[in-house]
Formats: structure tokens, C-alpha cells, sequence
């Protein structure tokens, strides 16, 4: 059975960058970072890969932002995504209610422009806000059954059956498709890029729409970027005459008794 796949994704500021905020405390200073998507997100690119490679079917991937968002999506077709979408806007606003709102559109569009998708995929979360809802929203916009936090996924017979990690077990969910999952990282190992994939991803269509935010039922107050934890060392001593001051610093910690 083939598999017709939506994969969606966020650009986000490169994961381990030194974040900054605007002077007015409502956005992300971008000037002086880099972009990617979220490590989730890499990982339900590579499924999306792996279920076409092995189905049949088609891929897509989709994002939501300015026109420099491109880059991402040509990093997606670069590993084996078929066509691009790139829902665009310079615009702010956009909250969780939102973008689900544009993606659930844009689903429509295509399943009435002949391309039904039978799985929506979704990174768990975003790396900038945390934000792990869109996918939810998505799903119940359009009337579809949805996982989160799905670990491992096998689709065939009209069904997905998706495993997510509990306390001390799993949990097993088989659902009807289409439906929506959102996935973790570790589900898989993404692949690296080839040269020639690259090539081939600047010739593979990416498709524009413009996009406008509806007006957002949460308003932005403020962004905080929590302190720094900063860690310290100290040197307890050299050799034998050290042993003394480890001992005092075990107790201390309560490893030993004094």
C-alpha cells in the first residue's frame, strides 16, 4: 500500500546557540544566528523518507515563515523529500491556534488539488518555544485520530501503528489512517546529506502560499531567557594530601558518612 506523507516542520535558531532578546523583550535577536529545524523534527523527516522508500507514494514537506525558511525545506528534499510548501509570512502573531489553522488549510488545498496525504507527521516539539501542540490542533481541525510521542512507527493495511515510552513500559497505538503523529527523536538515525542530493533538492518544486495570521487569542507580554547555570571547579589538592579534602567534600555531600 503507498503511503502519501506530510511532514512538518519549524525554523528554529541553530540548537546550542546563545540566545538574545529584541530590547523590547518580545522576540528572538536572529541577527546573529543560524537556522535548522528541531531535532524532532529531522527525525519525522527521516520517517517520512523511510515509509515512502519503503510503500511507495509520495512526500512532502511543509513549513510555515519568511522566505528564508526555504533554506529548511531544501535541507528536507536534499534527503529525500519529494516537493516543498512553503506557507509564506513576514508576519508575527503566529500562536500554536494559528499555524494549526494555515496547516490544516493547507492540507485541504491539496487533498482537493488530488493529493490526499494518508499521514501527517510532526516533530513532538519545537526547539525554541517547547511548543507541542500544533500537530494536536492539526489533527483535531481535520477530524483525524493522533499519537504524540510516538518511539517507533510501522504503517501498511490502512493503519499506523505507533509506540510511545511510558514509566516503566510502552504504549502500543494502532489508529485508521490518515491520521496524525507526532514523533520523537530517537525513533531513528537521520541521514546525512549527499552532494548529489543537494544538487537535486534546488531543482525539486517548492510551492508558495501566502499566509496571514488570523488575530491571535494570546497576546505576548514578554520573552525571558532563564540565567546561565555556571558551574565551578575547585582544586581539592594533589596526590595523597588531596585525600583529606575529598573525604570532607563526600560528607558534604552525604555520599558518606561523617
Amino acid at each position: 500500500m503507498s503511503t502519501n506523507v506530510l511532514v512538518c516542520v519549524k525554523r528554529v535558531p541553530a540548537t546550542g546557540s546563545r540566545i538574545t532578546l529584541t530590547d523590547d523583550d518580545l522576540h528572538i535577536d536572529t541577527k546573529h544566528l543560524g537556522f535548522t529545524v528541531s531535532p524532532h523534527e529531522e527525525c519525522a523527516v527521516e520517517e517520512a523518507v523511510r515509509l515512502v522508500e519503503a510503500n511507495g507514494g509520495t512526500s512532502v514537506v511543509l513549513t510555515l515563515g519568511p522566505e528564508a525558511a526555504e533554506e529548511q525545506l531544501r535541507d528536507a528534499l536534499a534527503l529525500g523529500i519529494e516537493r516543498g510548501i512553503l506557507l509564506d509570512t513576514d508576519e508575527d502573531g503566529w500562536d500554536g491556534a494559528s499555524t494549526a489553522g494555515a496547516i490544516a488549510q493547507a492540507v485541504r488545498e491539496e487533498a482537493d488539488a488530488g493529493t490526499p496525504f494518508d499521514l501527517l507527521l510532526f516533530g513532538n516539539e519545537a526547539a525554541d518555544s517547547g511548543d507541542h501542540q500544533v500537530g494536536v490542533r492539526v489533527a483535531y481541525a481535520l477530524g483525524l485520530p493522533c499519537v504524540v510521542g510516538a518511539k517507533s512507527l510501522e504503517v501498511g493495511d490502512g493503519v499506523a501503528v505507533a509506540t510511545r515510552e511510558v514509566a516503566g513500559g510502552s504504549e502500543v497505538f494502532e489508529v485508521p489512517l490518515p491520521a496524525v503523529v507526532s514523533v520523537k527523536e530517537g525513533i531513528n538515525l537521520p541521514r546525512f546529506a549527499s552532494v548529489p542530493g543537494r544538487i537535486k533538492a534546488k531543482k525539486k518544486e517548492v510551492v508558495r502560499r501566502p499566509a496571514a495570521p488570523p488575530p491571535p487569542a494570546i497576546e505576548t507580554l514578554r520573552l525571558r531567557v532563564p540565567p546561565e547555570q555556571r558551574s565551578e571547579v575547585r582544586i581539592l589538592g594533589s596526590g595523597a594530601e588531596a585525600a583529606p579534602a575529598v573525604v570532607d567534600v563526600l560528607e558534604q555531600l552525604g555520599v558518606v558518612a561523617g
